[in-house]
């Protein structure tokens, strides 16, 4: 039986939580998350999606403010686990706790590393118009996913992908990963390998992200569009007013007009087309300040928008 405590917080890592709490030889002693933060209109107190699932298999659950404490050094010390098993926690475990576990800290890190070491590898992944990410099994040390890498599965990137999308595919190759080689790893027979390559970051999203410039590419704009989808939101501004592009394609069509001009609604794909630096941005969902989110048709019959510019700067 292997004794495993689970560190994660988001709904992306219960998947694996999950396939630990089933197998028949892994006891998940203790599940190590964030604390509950406010979420929502009336910013009431919300557990993470690990807690609850924790909860509901009475195993218990430890919601430090700071893991490194010697408080929570004593606890996971007296558990005694053999593996630590981390999914996007979202601390960085130094190395007296590392050391705790009597075989490894293992991590799963949702990209091929050492591409994408980071807090946002899924969103950068697409920001940046990857058709290929992956997840990672790796042993973790004291720097930021840089550990060595027992085992990694490629997972193609579709043209339409988003963040949740992605998620969703990624959180069971995780699990899936985990399982398949977890017991080798306690009987040492496969060892993890030093990543190789040029490393890249994926640091956290940040808000002014969210604005655009049509002085750039289509296809590039399209990827921020995809990649910023859920939070914090690709915008602009239209007569002043902020309008988040929620949904938007590519095309290779030129035009003469000027970055941000709006030309017609396509009458094949009802999409909104957008003139930019090249190409021109298919613009199909999107929400304008104060209004509900619509389609590009309907934003077209109300505002008669043809003519018009989006603008960076919201004048």
């Amino acid at each position: 039986m292997l004794r495993i405590v689970f560190m994660g917080s988001p709904e992306f890592a219960v998947p694996t939580l999950e396939a630990l709490i089933e197998h028949p030889e892994c006891e998940v002693c203790a599940v190590v998350t964030q604390p509950d933060k406010p979420a929502g209109r009336g910013k009431q107190l919300t557990p993470p999606a690990v807690k609850v699932c924790a909860q509901a298999h009475n195993i218990p659950v430890f919601q430090p403010e700071k893991l490194k404490t010697q408080e929570m050094y004593d606890v996971l010390t007296a558990i005694a686990p053999d593996f630590f098993v981390t999914i996007a926690y979202g601390k960085i475990l130094r190395q007296a706790f590392l050391d705790i576990p009597k075989i490894a800290p293992l991590n799963l890190h949702a990209s091929l590393l050492p591409k994408y070491r980071g807090a946002a590898p899924v969103q950068w992944a697409i920001l940046n118009g990857e058709t290929q990410t992956g997840v990672c099994l790796m042993k973790m040390d004291a720097g930021m996913d840089t550990g060595p890498v027992y085992a990694r599965e490629v997972v193609d990137i579709a043209p339409d992908e988003t963040p949740v999308t992605l998620f969703d595919k990624l959180s069971i190759v995780s699990a899936k990963i985990l399982m398949d080689h977890l017991f080798d790893i306690a009987a040492g027979k496969i060892a993890p390998v030093p990543q190789s390559g040029e490393p890249t970051m994926a640091p956290m999203l940040d808000k002014s992200m969210g604005l655009i410039d049509f002085n750039q590419d289509a296809h590039d704009l399209a990827c921020r569009i995809r990649g910023l989808s859920g939070w914090p939101n690709a915008y602009t501004f239209f007569e002043g007013k902020r309008m988040v592009i929620h949904e938007a394609t590519a095309t290779d069509v030129s035009c003469s007009f000027p970055p941000g001009y709006i030309t017609v609604l396509d009458a094949d794909t009802k999409s909104l087309l957008v003139a930019c630096a090249s190409g021109m941005l298919a613009i199909r969902t999107l929400q304008i300040e104060g209004k509900n989110r619509m389609s590009a048709e309907s934003f077209y019959n109300g505002y008669k928008p043809t003519g018009r510019l989006l603008t960076k700067g919201g004048v």
